[in-house]
Formats: C-alpha cells, sequence, structure tokens
C-alpha cells in the first residue's frame, strides 16, 4: 500500500483536482443538453496541438498549448454564438459536425508524422501516469480561480442553463454569459486535454454529474455526490491500474462507467421497493 501512494500519489491528486472542476462543469453542461460539446472542445484543442506541430512546435511544449487554447477559444466563441433561443437546427448537431471534422482534421495532420498513431492514442487517452508537481499546483490554481468566478456570478450561469426563458423574461444578456461560460469551459478542457486526454476529460465531465442527477434534484446534492463519485472511481480506477497492471487512463473511464452500471441497478432496485 505504502509502494502505492509513494508511486501514485501525483495521478491520484491530479484526478482529484480534476473531479472538482468537471462534475460542476457536467451539471451545466447536461442542463444544457450539449453533452458532446465537452468532446468537441477537446478535440477542437487536440487539433490546435497538431496545428502546433504541424509548424514545428514541440507537441508537449508551451507553444503548442496556446496553439490549443486559440483554438478552443474560437470554437468556445462558435458554440456560444450558435445557442438560440428557438432553434431550426440542435446545437448538439453542430456540436457533433465540429467535433468529427476536428478529429478527422487531426488524423490527417499526424498520418504524415512517423509517430503519428502513438500521438493519436496520446490525445485519446493521454498519460496522467507522467504528471508533475508543476502541472497539478498549475491546474489547482487555475481551476480555482474558474471555480471563483463561476461561484461569483452563480446565479446567471445556473439561471442560464437551467431555466434559460427565465434568463430572457428578467433582461439577462443571456449570449454574453454564454461567451464567458464557454470561454471559461474551453480553458479547463484545454488544460485537462493536455494531461488526461479527450475521453478521460470527457469521462469526468459527466459520468459524475449523470449519476448524481439519478439521485437527486438539487444542485447542491448533486455537485456533492457528483464530487463522492468522482473520488472513488479516480482511487478506485488508479489503484486498479496500479496493482493489474493495467493503462491508467482507460482503466479509470472503464471504472466510471462501470460505477454509472452500479448505480443505475441500485437506482432501480430503489423505485421497485419504493413502489
Amino acid at each position: 500500500m505504502s509502494d502505492f501512494f509513494l508511486l501514485m500519489w501525483k495521478p491520484l491528486l491530479a484526478c482529484l483536482i480534476l473531479t472538482g472542476i468537471h462534475t460542476y462543469l457536467g451539471i451545466h453542461v447536461i442542463e444544457r443538453k450539449v453533452i458532446f460539446v465537452d468532446l468537441a472542445l477537446a478535440q477542437i484543442a487536440a487539433l490546435g496541438a497538431v496545428v502546433a506541430f504541424m509548424f514545428g512546435f514541440s507537441l508537449h511544449g508551451q507553444a503548442t498549448y496556446w496553439f490549443s487554447l486559440g483554438a478552443t477559444f474560437i470554437g468556445a466563441i462558435i458554440f456560444s454564438l450558435t445557442r438560440m433561443r428557438r432553434e431550426k437546427i440542435p446545437q448538439e448537431a453542430i456540436i457533433g459536425i465540429v467535433y468529427a471534422v476536428s478529429a478527422a482534421a487531426a488524423i490527417l495532420i499526424l498520418s504524415r508524422a512517423a509517430e503519428g498513431d502513438e500521438e493519436i492514442r496520446h490525445m485519446l487517452v493521454g498519460n496522467i501516469l507522467l504528471v508533475d508537481m508543476r502541472e497539478i499546483v498549475t491546474m489547482a490554481l487555475l481551476y480555482g480561480l474558474v471555480g471563483f468566478f463561476h461561484w461569483k456570478f452563480r446565479k446567471n450561469f445556473l439561471l442560464i442553463s437551467i431555466k434559460p426563458e427565465e434568463a430572457y423574461h428578467k433582461g439577462i444578456r443571456v449570449k454574453g454569459w454564454d461567451i464567458l461560460f464557454y470561454l471559461t469551459f474551453g480553458l479547463v478542457v484545454t488544460s485537462s486535454v493536455r494531461i488526461a486526454g479527450v475521453l478521460l476529460v470527457f469521462s469526468f465531465l459527466i459520468v459524475p454529474a449523470v449519476g448524481a442527477i439519478l439521485f437527486s434534484d438539487k444542485i447542491a446534492s448533486r455537485l456533492f455526490l457528483g464530487w463522492i463519485y468522482g473520488v472513488i472511481a479516480s482511487i478506485t480506477g488508479i489503484g486498479m491500474s496500479y496493482y493489474f497492471d493495467l493503462p491508467t487512463g482507460a482503466t479509470v473511464i472503464c471504472v466510471f462507467g462501470g460505477l454509472l452500471v452500479l448505480l443505475t441497478l441500485l437506482k432501480a432496485v430503489i423505485f421497485k421497493s419504493a413502489s
């Protein structure tokens, strides 16, 4: 056990930090019914990194991060502007198109590189085992600032996500707040994908929030339950990857999914017992 914590405490700490901010943002994403916006923004961030690589920068360098962030901000503005009060085309369709095109473009560019296959794998599942203390501290500070910003203006953010019509009636500038939401969301996703990869970030964002929604209708309760879910899944997934010598990111993702199945069955049993 001591060897486990000695070797795995950094990736475990990174997972706990990811849980904190992504569970909160996941609740917004589900309420907005734009489930795959995280995948789309994460893929846009990855495409930005690939474009930087095409210009000769290291895929894991600081310059590449700024390319990713710039691409993500462009995607965030697009998604904020395509949310309409009365939709003719569902925003989820636009998000899906952006994701597919970004993924295809990244694959096309990386196909010209000798190590392209390995970079595509890294883009999807990352390598959280290699996270260092500088990255952990940077994540904690950045996500803390984003979290404080959202807490400070939580009434507007939550109202626009949960009851957009009421926000319009109150005269709130929904489009402007949407831009702020997606920009901060994109900032978090870009930083997370760099460490954890597209699929693991999506799991942290969506699965704990879905598990919490099964058992509560209140935002505060959902947030608390989602945090518990994320902590349990992170510890279990990293523990299994260590003791069974499995890829860490993929193992954590599968544990997230397995726990959701168990919670769904538990909910069904509780519902049946109550009826």
